[in-house]
């Protein structure tokens, strides 16, 4: 039997209980890892060997550790953290602040701060503090890296030409003109021949180009460089792997207190952010790409907290760099479609297998090479992208004091400072407030630009009481805060410019207040949704003369005009003198000078104003990628009934079609209608929805107008559309006592009125006429669509299923559920 229930939330939860007659299940299923994992763990290898080397040179470091790091990365990293498609290993990030802890307490002491922070990262994923780490301002993130770009570019740079790198940026700097005086050709040939490479390898014209174009460049750079001086005999400084029965692993931190502290925390931060980051770009990678048969969930950050934290631990204990989520190689494994954290492994075991088996192999790679690679990464993190980016959101000197604090100063006081001047940025943001006063034609404008606090309110009642007594005036509240202060000034002299035969006009975006275009006077009481009055919209008038009844020189009866205090009130309205009436409607003061077009005019506005800023990229993206609505939604013409609220769905999800009375006529007949049979079609062939839903509601003027109409008086085109409604006609009892026919019922009652019953069966009957058109069925057929009826009851707001149910093959009462379990 059918009844039309209330939607419930968590009908996608519903339990499948395992049949019992069918075959019990499997046992243990076996570790399998797919193709494309296979493909991607290699590349990310081939891009992470190199780079690991190179970035342990960077930091000082022993060349095994970069290696240990990457194999960690991979195995743990991937295995725990919570971003499954994330490479985590040595990150160019954390040079700078690698190579100070080297200098300053030795190696050993550096992996166990390694470890040190990697407990920290534990407990900060314990505490599931993840989140918090994002709040961070971009601008200093951004302007942190491009610090250690730098950084690294002018250290790596004496390594280019031959020489050793000094500890600190101003000294490289200090040095590099001697260093240039004496060059050595053979490292810096090779440095050239790498940067050459990396820079042509990704730009290969040609069917070749596409085809070698999927081999590293980084891989393709050292390699070439490498065997170019093997080649050529030159005489350079090449990798120097040690046996791994002497390698340095961690010891008891030795140092003052203070100092290991802070170098601790600074290691956090740093692996904490830069990989946290990374988590949520590669989500955002994740999500661009096309769709895979292999589902990627997105990232739970405090596990990868988790993750990070434990890497780390294992890391330092072995004597590895310290880790983090390394950008360069999570966009490798992204891009050659990784599905699951096997990819991750697999690299991290291929980094174990190199560093057991291609010893001599790595030991021919020059020193320069390595150095170029890593001087080339370096460059990179100063990305011109990023600047343009706090340009635009004027933050550019939180960027520009972040990455000088950091060249000159270290990585940590650098994000102090950067951090300093962001929370200094906003402050001067939220206290500067710019107030203008003009007189346009005898009304006299204050507009306050920002937010209202008390320490605008010396300039704000300067400001105001510059209005001439009597005149009218208009204060306009560009911004979105007012403290009571700045309130209570307002309100007072409001009240005061009011009793001296005034008028005041406040609006703005405050909560509560009109928000209107400068250009406009009428200024519309509505805002999207909150709250909406059909916008009927009412018009400030004109101040009547002192001693002037307002009502009376409105010319038309009037309600009660609303509160004249500028704070909000019930009504949603504030702070205004309105003129009583509606906008539009007849009696309305006012009306004659406005084309009735304005409205529509001016609801476009409001969306370029509001909406489109915040909808513009999802619009793009639409445009871009077509549309790929999940169902088909079938409603009544009803203006009341607006499809993207009562579904809260948004542009893309619903193909709707809309016609009076939600009819689905017949195929094939001679009054038959092929605008609806064609969307239809398209939306099932062409756009593949996977259900289809016949909404109805109360108070349709269709089933009203069926209810009375004439079948053999068809004269009219409406009159002629309501034809397709006479089986659901048929389908409602005339009389209340007929028996073998039930009702439709609704939420535990009969319908209130015979156009209510008509309304739900008229539901069901249309979803019969879509079962016959040839698509649908089809569709039916094949598994790959559902049906569903729905009924929205406009005065209660709710909305109601149509569930079915064989048994009786009428109507049952419906169980009122709960919407928000």
């Amino acid at each position: 039997m059918s009844a039309c229930v209330p939607a419930r939330a968590d009908s996608a939860r519903t339990k499948h209980v395992h049949p019992p007659h069918s075959p019990p299940p499997g046992g243990p299923r076996r570790f399998r890892v797919a193709g494309a994992d296979v493909s991607a763990s290699i590349a990310v290898f081939l891009i992470a060997l190199p780079l690991s080397l190179g970035i342990a040179l960077a930091t000082g470091a022993p060349l095994q550790a970069g290696l240990v790091a990457a194999a960690v990365g991979g195995i743990v990293a991937g295995r725990i953290g919570g971003c499954p498609l994330q490479v985590s290993g040595p990150a160019a990030g954390l040079t700078v602040v690698t190579a100070d802890l080297i200098q300053q307490y030795g190696w050993r002491t550096t992996c166990a701060i390694t470890v040190f922070a990697g407990i920290a990262q534990l407990g900060l994923g314990c505490l599931r503090v993840a989140r918090t780490a994002l709040a961070v301002s971009p601008a200093i993130v951004h302007g942190m890296l491009a610090g250690i770009g730098v950084t690294i570019a002018v250290a790596q740079l004496h390594i280019v030409l031959g020489g050793t790198p000094q500890s600190s940026v101003p000294d490289n700097l200090v040095a590099l003109p001697a260093q240039l005086a004496n060059l050595h050709p053979a490292d810096v040939a090779v440095s050239v021949l790498t940067l050459t490479l990396l820079l042509l390898w990704p730009r290969l014209p040609g069917r070749a180009g596409d085809i070698l174009g999927k081999l590293p460049a980084a891989l393709i750079a050292v390699g070439g460089a490498t065997a170019v001086a093997a080649l050529t005999g030159l005489r350079l400084p090449k990798v120097d792997l040690p046996s791994w029965s002497s390698h340095a692993l961690a010891s008891l931190p030795e140092g003052p207190v203070l100092g290991l502290v802070a170098a601790v925390l600074t290691t956090t931060l740093v692996c904490s952010v830069q990989s946290l980051l990374g988590a949520v770009a590669v989500d955002k990678l994740v999500a661009a790409r096309p769709a895979l048969t292999g589902r990627v969930k997105r990232s739970d950050l405090d596990r990868e907290l988790l993750g990070q934290g434990a890497a780390n631990i294992v890391s330092g204990s072995l004597g590895g760099l310290p880790i983090a989520g390394v950008a360069v190689r999570s966009s490798a494994n992204v891009a050659a479609g990784a599905v699951s954290r096997n990819s991750t492994m697999l690299h991290g075991v291929l980094v174990v297998i190199a560093a057991l088996l291609l010893v001599p192999a790595l030991e021919l790679i020059p020193l320069a090479s390595l150095a170029a690679l890593v001087m080339s990464v370096g460059l990179k993190m100063v990305s011109l992208n990023h600047i343009r980016t706090v340009t635009r959101h004027r933050e550019v000197l939180v960027y520009a004091v972040t990455t000088c604090g950091v060249v000159f100063l270290g990585v940590l006081e650098g994000v102090v400072l950067g951090i300093a001047v962001a929370v200094g940025v906003a402050l001067h943001r939220l206290t500067r407030t710019r107030i203008t006063h003009d007189d346009v034609e005898g009304v006299h404008h204050v507009h306050v630009r920002g937010q209202l606090t008390f320490l605008a309110v010396p300039r704000l009642s300067r400001v105001l009481h510059q209005v001439p007594h009597g005149a009218d005036a208009v204060v306009e509240l560009d911004g979105s805060f007012m403290d009571h202060a700045a309130y209570e000034t307002l309100q007072d002299w409001q009240k005061t410019h009011t009793a001296q035969g005034g008028s005041v006009d406040i609006t703005g975006r405050r909560p509560g207040t009109r928000i209107s275009e400068p250009a406009e006077v009428d200024g519309c009481r509505c805002r999207p949704w909150t709250p909406w009055r059909n916008h009927q919209c009412e018009r400030p008038s004109k101040a009547p003369a002192p001693g002037t009844d307002s009502r009376a020189a409105s010319g038309s009866p009037t309600r009660e005009s609303p509160a004249t205090t500028p704070g909000p009130n019930a009504s949603g309205t504030s702070g205004e003198s309105s003129a009583p009436g509606a906008y539009g409607a007849p009696g309305a003061t006012g009306t004659t000078d406005q084309p009735r077009g304005h409205e529509l005019a001016r609801g476009i506005s409001a969306f370029h104003r509001n909406t489109a800023p915040l909808m513009r990229r999802e619009l793009a993206r639409l445009a871009r990628e077509g549309q790929q609505p999940s169902q088909l939604f079938l409603t009544c013409a009803d203006s009341r009934v607006v499809t993207s609220m009562i579904t809260s769905s948004g542009p893309g999800d619903l193909f709707v079609v809309r016609n009076v009375g939600n009819f689905v006529p017949l195929p094939g007949e001679e009054s038959g209608d092929d605008s609806v049979a064609a969307a239809i079609e398209y939306a099932v062939d062409v756009l593949k929805v996977r259900s289809i839903t016949v909404c109805g509601h109360s108070g349709c003027g269709a089933m009203q107008a069926l209810l009375g109409a004439d079948p053999a008086g068809a004269r009219t085109p409406l009159q002629r559309w309501l034809r397709h409604g006479l089986p659901s006609l048929e389908r409602v009892p005339a009389d209340a006592a007929e028996e073998g026919r039930e009702r439709p019922r609704l939420a535990g009652r009969a319908p209130a009125d015979a156009a209510e019953r008509l309304c739900l069966a008229n539901v069901v009957q249309q979803l019969e006429h879509l079962r016959a058109h040839e698509s649908v069925a089809r569709a039916l057929g094949a598994g790959d669509l559902e049906l569903q009826g729905m009924y929205f009851h406009v005065g209660e707001a709710q909305s109601y299923l149509l569930s079915e149910d064989t048994e009786g093959g009428g109507f049952e009462l419906v169980r009122e559920t709960n919407l928000t379990a």
